[in-house]
């Protein structure tokens, strides 16, 4: 009982504290603004959102050369040979014995979502993994062939965009 009477008193006594307090940080200080939330910088332009890239071995990934783009749904592959083709950097080999490593993914699209789940990776021959991506992309507008082109073009962009973070470290 005495405990509870001297918590009843403490509590008491630190009320009007906690009153002020909170009046205090009620009111705007001159030059403050209210600072909503965010998820982030909103993306510049030409930029989608966040860069979902990730490299898995900045060594092994600065070394290709040569890559082998295996058969993905939606003829991904199609659109991603003719995108890496445009980097530059890569030969593309038409078998994967010939490559340095190997592209491998799958393109899913959801009718029901309008929206096509594509994850790409690249691994050396011994199935070691080395860079991986993930993009999301609404179609119905545009087409589903634009929303693959268009993910493949954002693929090359972020894998070229690893290769010259990964040869600054």
């Amino acid at each position: 009982m005495r405990r509870i009477v001297v918590l009843l008193a403490l509590a008491l006594s630190l009320a009007p504290l906690l009153k002020a307090q909170d009046a205090q940080e009620a009111q705007p200080q001159a030059g403050d603004q209210e600072q909503k939330p965010t998820l982030g910088p909103k993306p510049g332009p030409g930029e989608s959102g966040p860069r979902t890239a990730t490299v898995n071995d900045y060594r092994k990934l600065v070394r290709i050369r040569t890559l082998y783009v295996e058969r993905m749904d939606n003829d991904l592959n199609g659109s991603l040979v003719a995108s890496l083709g445009k980097l530059g950097r890569f030969k593309l080999a038409s078998n994967a014995k010939e490559a340095d490593a190997i592209v491998r993914g799958s393109c899913l699209e959801s009718r029901r979502l309008k929206r096509l789940h594509t994850e790409v990776s690249i691994t050396d021959r011994g199935g070691g993994s080395i860079w991986q991506d993930i993009v999301l992309r609404p179609y119905n507008p545009p087409s589903l062939a634009q929303a693959v082109n268009d993910t493949a073009q954002a693929i090359a962009e972020h894998l070229g965009e690893s290769i010259n973070q990964a040869g600054l470290k």
